[in-house]
């Protein structure tokens, strides 16, 4: 008799935990809860059927209290089809360093319909991060519901809307550091959040095939030497670089990314004035000779050997046209005409907004050897 008691206390006392442990780890934050904090035109109101945040014209909220490195972020959404964007803040160190994921209403349809995008030092680099692994097409329905989910595990996440069992899209590469951190929404126009429910995981099985990151091409430059920032000023409009300019700032190793992408907010930060870097690699070249790199940047930049300027140009927003988006790639060459010894090959990199890189590869890389 006692037995059948104390088994029966034991199937009490799992559920019980079992019970409490899904309360623990499953858990919707209402935006009436204290536990947000909420800036800008905002109001808490009802939006068909739904208790809803609307954001008038724009606004955040942040969950500062909430720790969230793995598990489920699921959310309600409406955005209004006017030019805008609409996401989520997940592994927040502090309003500039996090990972994000939003949508752009008004690209419904289009391939950057949606964005991934880690932020370093405030600056988020969807120029620099395009394509496979960070956006996708879809068709988004304005001002009616949808369901959003992200499931983040690792340095991997999955993103579904609606359709919980096919995901959109696969982020198979999270820019950023594994780190446990805080939770945010926001939006740039018109839109409504709902039912905002955080699932920590401790394991996650992924819907998407196993996908193997690329490797850097050859010839790639896979580390950098970066400066600080300083003032676009500081550079004249000489042809050469100026003597002392190099000698003023202070540098720090950056490695490229195995697209051949190094994102230089992860070392600089833009502040005033101050939104220019140099970017440095020295070369041993075993004779006097002509090599091409190719190279893209974002958004302004100066190329220099051994301190005199070959090129100079600029992919800036729009700058060219009004779809012009200034994201980075191979496409342009200059010809290195390298001394036999040791080279400097520096890029002067300016940043407007949308990402602050760099990235570079020669061509045909017999006869030169990285000495940095």
């Amino acid at each position: 008799m006692n037995k059948t008691i104390d088994v029966l206390i034991f199937i009490c006392v799992f559920l019980g935990l079992n019970a409490l442990y899904a309360q623990a780890t499953e858990k919707t934050y209402p935006f009436t809860s204290k536990e947000w904090t909420i800036q800008g035109d905002y109001e808490l109101i009802q939006y068909d059927g739904k208790e809803s945040l609307l954001f008038k014209e724009g606004g955040t909220a942040k969950l500062a209290d909430v720790p969230f490195e793995n598990g489920i972020i699921d959310y309600d959404l409406v955005v209004s089809p006017k030019r805008g964007f609409v996401g989520v803040k997940f592994r927040m160190q502090d309003d500039g360093n996090c990972e994000e994921f939003y949508i752009r209403m008004h690209q419904s349809g289009n391939p950057d319909a949606t964005q991934y995008t880690p932020v370093f030092n405030g600056l988020a680099g969807w120029q620099l991060y395009h394509g496979e692994n960070h956006s996708t097409a879809i068709a988004f329905k304005p001002d009616e519901w949808m369901h959003v989910r992200l499931a983040v595990f690792g340095d991997q996440m999955e993103i579904f809307v609606d359709d919980m069992e096919h995901p959109i899209l696969h982020v198979y590469d999270l820019k950023r550091d594994e780190k446990r951190g805080y939770l945010g929404v926001y939006g740039s126009t018109t839109c409504h959040f709902a039912n905002f429910k955080v699932t920590p995981l401790d394991t996650y099985t992924f819907k998407s095939p196993a996908k193997e990151k690329p490797k850097m091409a050859p010839g790639t430059i896979a580390t950098w030497s970066v400066s600080e920032a300083f003032p676009v000023n500081k550079l004249t409009d000489s042809p050469t670089l100026p003597s002392d300019l190099q000698g003023a700032l202070k540098w720090q190793n950056l490695k490229s990314d195995y697209t051949g992408i190094a994102n230089l907010a992860k070392v600089a930060a833009k502040k005033g004035d101050a939104n220019v870097v140099l970017a440095k690699v020295v070369i041993e070249s075993d004779r006097d000779q002509v090599k091409e790199l190719k190279f893209s940047y974002s958004d302004r930049a100066r190329i220099y050997l051994n301190g005199t300027a070959l090129y100079q140009g600029q992919r800036v927003f729009r700058s060219r046209d009004y779809r012009y988006l200034g994201t980075v790639g191979y496409f342009e060459s200059v010809f290195l005409n390298l001394k036999k010894g040791r080279n400097e090959v520096l890029f002067a990199v300016a940043e407007n907004f949308g990402g602050w890189g760099v990235m570079a590869k020669w061509v045909d890389a017999e006869g030169i050897q990285m000495v940095q």
